[in-house]
């Protein structure tokens, strides 16, 4: 279980004028100002929830997973992991822990995957038949069999991210976090390592804290998203929620017979409540807010002014909900 509560980061970042004169006057007297990349966030997570930690780069998502790993210490608050005070207790905090980071691997470099996995056993003091059938199971769910001769430097970058996994899931840890694990992977590896994830989540209750940019990562695998941005907590709670709440604009395509020349009009009742987007070969989109018409009203009115091949309705997706939540705030 995590609980944070006030929990900041400061930094002092030194300033000077420009040009020469600035230069030599930084070596007598400097002046600072204050960054506040996690400025008084409190939340708790749960044993077994998987949580999307998300925000745009510069926003506080990165300092604060170092705070929790006990690499950071706060400039103020609280935070405790499974009881413990991260910075405090390193040593016991990071053996119940697990992390994927795309700056740092737990593999090394020039010898065997199999051969990282006994040095890792070893220091997380796993018990042999622990080991082998940990290693069984994951060399079958993420294929990794293949892999387990070769040295970390030769793998692909999605071989290199299935191995990297099963290294952060070996010693079972209660939680893992993970940072964006399926940047740059295909389709294929991708949907391999969110069943991983979850199949993880689902035999041992493994809490998950997940902090990527791709939201499909994140409707895929998490039920409950936090929001930060300039180091301030922006939303808590399910996505199903946000969806309610922000979620009401509509999109509906439409494909039009476009006999001729095509020259698309927004419909007298549409007028002022949808935008339209014309694409080619009469195919037109209308998107309007749910509040202020239904998606029946926008068909009829369609239908009552042209004639309507095929249509799709799309609800929004989590990503352009959570793009106007950065624009316009909450």
């Amino acid at each position: 279980m995590i609980s944070v509560n006030g929990l900041s980061k400061h930094y002092r970042i030194a300033s000077r004028e420009p040009g020469l004169t600035g230069a030599v006057k930084g070596l007598f007297s400097r002046e600072y100002t204050i960054k506040r990349a996690v400025d008084d966030i409190s939340f708790r997570i749960e044993q077994g929830e998987m949580v999307g930690y998300i925000g745009a780069n510069g926003a506080g998502k990165s300092t604060t997973i170092k705070m929790l790993c006990g690499i950071l210490t706060p400039s103020s608050g609280e935070v405790t992991v499974n009881g413990l005070v991260p910075y405090r207790d390193r040593k016991r905090n990071a053996s119940q822990i697990g992390a994927v980071f795309g700056q740092r691997s737990q593999l090394f470099w020039d010898i065997a995957v199999r051969e990282s996995y006994e040095l890792l056993k070893h220091i997380y003091e796993i018990p042999e038949r622990e080991f082998k059938e940990t290693i069984a199971m994951f060399a079958e769910v993420l294929q990794l069999e293949p892999l387990m001769g070769m040295a970390a430097r030769q793998l692909s970058l999605g071989q290199k991210m299935r191995c990297e996994l099963a290294a952060a899931f070996l010693h079972n840890p209660s939680i893992v976090y993970l940072d964006e694990p399926t940047i740059g992977l295909d389709v294929a590896v991708k949907a391999r390592i969110r069943e991983f994830i979850k199949e993880m989540n689902r035999l041992r209750e493994t809490t998950v804290i997940l902090t990527t940019h791709d939201m499909q990562d994140i409707e895929e695998i998490c039920k409950r998203i936090l929001i930060i941005d300039e180091g301030k907590v922006l939303y808590d709670g399910s996505i199903q929620s946000i969806k309610d709440r922000f979620g009401h604009k509509r999109v509906v395509h439409f494909e039009l017979e476009a006999e001729g020349g095509f020259a698309f009009e927004l419909p007298e009742p549409l007028i002022g409540l949808a935008e339209s987007a014309v694409g080619e070969e009469g195919r037109v989109s209308l998107t309007f807010s749910n509040q202020a018409v239904t998606a029946a009203d926008v068909i009829s009115a369609m239908m009552q002014s042209y004639r309507v091949r095929d249509l799709t309705i799309a609800d929004p997706t989590i990503e352009s909900i959570v793009q106007e939540l950065y624009e316009r705030g909450i």
